[in-house]
């Protein structure tokens, strides 16, 4: 007789017990822990755990096991076991959330606080990034193949306003971290960017023409310097177009009086004065003091990298890209990216996306080598993780899929992929001599489509395809699982191949196959159709931006960028759970399929805000019917995509998911075809 495995105590006392537990949350589909010491959790056993789909440890002692739909259900269970009892003292699941983003993520809060912020202000902006380094990589095709010569200043209006389509994306750049940071920060985003936009306008500009202003030439640093005289007071004039560090130290700056401003003005007036003596406050100061002294700050870093690189080329070329790895998947990675922005402002050019491109590639070609494994191994789920993974990386320069879904669970991938940064880093340390390294004009994200913006290209495509084939070749040669994991999962894989062998062969026979508990199995497969639940693009699941959805842990499915915010069901069966944000619906088809409808990426933040529920957990509905109404504008106006998720949470248990991407669709039509 096999005993039942009680999934809540069963994640309870594989992390440690309450007494391991500082804080305990959910969202829709995970539960979020911030333990005491995260040092003894065992995450292969965590995952062994009917209902658990991953696990994912992450900085500090917070701790993510990812559930799926019924990420709510089991959190209740969990708090209601008896061993957790008065544990959160009658606080909420918000009043939790609230605490923990109050306290250090790590042993150094100011650190793990300064990543965060860094992070937060630049991932919401990767998309329109990709999209310009994807335009400037199009100019520089062109230019290759002598169709325009894009440097000519001389150039028509048409290819002027091309310029202009990617350089709007770079030289607004401060506008977009400013608005990005300010948020992160608690304070109103359009505050930040209006502080921004006003040392970018024309007028500021023309200050470099008034009578008064003085100009000097600097042979040290190099160009002219304009100082203007406001009030009596010298102002340093810059050109703040693509500058990141000014909108970052000014975003800072600003929360601490945004913050005074609304401890000292009466409440009642904050919407007028609270926005006024900010504005009236932080324009003079980042024009006088936070702008020139962040630009001093950046171009000192970006020199003194210059000066390594100058000086040690054969080392920074291998630096790099042995450095990348270890600070992409914390975060850390900011600084170097927004280096490379200051760089092109200052010197005109970058020289340190030339050897990120060794690592990119090698961590490619690490993907490459566990997609080939997956397709001999005949491994299904990672064969779809990797190769989505892997065209991701090799069309858009993301490594996070590969990274998230592959890499960081499977350990021996790591040695292999920086033996692909190395051999990388060292073609461009040798090859480059001559030229002081690969260089670019542009900052862009180093894919495929990107390579012909790198000089000399050839240098850089040597390097890249070096990197990518030794990772990609050293996986493929010693695996990416180790013995103990293949031999577990070929045992797994043989016995599933062998009952659904058996079924094939009963059904060829006429007589039906018995399940394990003797009862006759169902031989006829049986397929639904999963319809839009809404109109709009279908996206794959890497491209909705959540590192989890991407990895496949909570299942295979599509994301559809909605074109209105009426949502409705996408089968017809059993409401199963509804979120009391109303951002997320899980629900059991009448043929057993098992889907969960997520509206917006991370909307549980927005706590139901512009969420209009239109069902009940428990109600029986039909394909088409109304699961909630969503103001989208409010969605975005909070900072979130509105993205909207369908993920077949049961997917382990159908013999195919069929995700169909890439097409408009209306309300109804198929997106995902399951076949259990």
């Amino acid at each position: 007789m096999t005993t039942k495995i009680n999934a809540p105590e069963a994640i309870l006392d594989a992390i440690g017990g309450p007494e391991n537990i500082s804080s305990f949350t959910h969202c829709a589909t995970r539960l979020r822990f911030e333990l005491k010491d995260a040092s003894g959790v065992n995450n292969d056993e965590i995952e062994k755990i009917p209902g658990v789909l991953g696990a994912v440890p992450q900085s500090g002692d917070r701790y993510q096991v990812i559930i799926g739909g019924g990420g709510a259900n089991v959190y209740n269970d969990m708090v209601n076991l008896p061993q957790m009892k008065n544990f959160h003292g009658g606080k909420s699941n918000a009043d939790v959330k609230d605490e923990m983003r109050a306290k250090a993520r790590g042993k150094y809060a100011w650190v793990d606080t300064f990543f965060e912020f860094l992070s937060d202000s630049f991932r919401p902006i990767l998309g329109v990034l990709l999209g310009a380094s994807l335009l400037i990589a199009l100019a520089a095709v062109m230019e290759a193949l002598h169709i325009q010569n894009f440097h000519d200043p001389n150039k028509g209006a048409s290819w002027v306003f091309i310029d202009a389509m990617w350089r709007s994306v770079l030289y607004f750049l401060p506008v977009m971290v400013a608005y990005n940071a300010a948020k992160k920060l608690k304070v109103d985003g359009w505050l930040g960017a209006a502080i921004m936009l006003a040392v970018m306008t024309p007028e500021f500009g023309a200050l470099k023409n008034a009578a008064d202003t003085v100009k000097t030439t600097s042979s040290t640093l190099g160009g002219d310097f304009y100082t203007a005289h406001v009030f009596g007071l010298p102002m340093q004039l810059n050109d703040y177009g693509g500058q990141v560090f000014v909108p970052l130290f000014m975003a800072v700056v600003l929360a601490g009086v945004y913050r005074t401003l609304k401890r000292i003005i009466p409440e009642i007036v904050h919407m007028v004065f609270v926005p006024f003596f900010s504005l009236i406050i932080m324009i003079p100061l980042t024009a006088f003091l936070i702008g020139p002294i962040s630009i001093w700050l950046g171009s000192g870093l970006g020199a003194g990298l210059a000066w390594l690189n100058g000086n040690a080329p054969f080392i920074f070329a291998i630096l790099i890209p042995l450095v990348y790895p270890f600070l992409v998947p914390l975060g850390l990675h900011w600084p170097l990216n927004a280096l490379m922005l200051i760089n092109i402002n200052t010197l005109g050019y970058d020289f340190i996306q030339g050897p990120m491109g060794a690592w990119n590639f090698a961590c490619f070609g690490a993907t490459a080598g566990v997609l080939f494994l997956a397709i001999k191994d005949r491994d299904k789920t990672m064969r779809q993780t990797a190769a989505g993974a892997l065209a991701a990386g090799l069309l858009g320069g993301i490594s996070e899929p590969s990274l998230y879904g592959i890499h960081l669970r499977f350990k021996r991938i790591y040695p292999r992929m920086l033996a692909g940064c190395l051999a990388g880093g060292v073609v461009i340390g040798i090859l480059g001599i001559p030229t002081g390294g690969v260089k670019t004009s542009a900052f862009v994200f180093t894919s495929l489509l990107t390579i012909p913006v790198f000089t000399p290209m050839l240098t850089y495509v040597i390097a890249i395809a070096v990197a990518f084939f030794t990772a990609m070749i050293l996986v493929i040669i010693s695996g990416y699982r180790t013995p103990e994991q293949q031999a577990e999962f070929i045992a797994q894989r043989d016995s599933e191949e062998g009952v659904a062998t058996a079924t094939a062969t009963a059904a060829e026979a006429g007589a039906p196959a018995s399940a394990e508990d003797g009862s006759v199995a169902t031989l006829a497969p049986v397929t639904t159709a999963v319809l839009a639940p809404v109109a709009g693009k279908v996206i794959s699941l890497e491209e909705t931006g959540d590192k989890v959805f991407a990895s496949r842990a909570l299942g295979e499915g599509v994301g559809v960028v909605p074109a209105s915010g009426h949502i409705v069901s996408p089968v017809s069966g059993k409401v199963k759970t509804v979120q009391k944000s109303g951002h997320a619906y899980g629900i059991t088809s009448d043929t057993g399929v098992e889907v969960l409808v997520h509206v917006g990426i991370d909307t549980v933040e927005m706590k139901g805000d512009g969420f209009e529920p239109k069902v009940a957990k428990g109600d029986i509905i039909e394909a088409g019917q109304p699961l909630v109404d969503v103001d989208l504008e409010k969605v975005q106006a909070a900072g979130y995509p509105t993205t909207t998720l369908v993920v077949i949470t049961n997917t382990r248990a159908m013999s195919s998911v069929e995700p169909r991407v890439g097409m408009d669709v209306q309300a109804g039509e198929e997106i995902i075809s399951a076949t259990k």
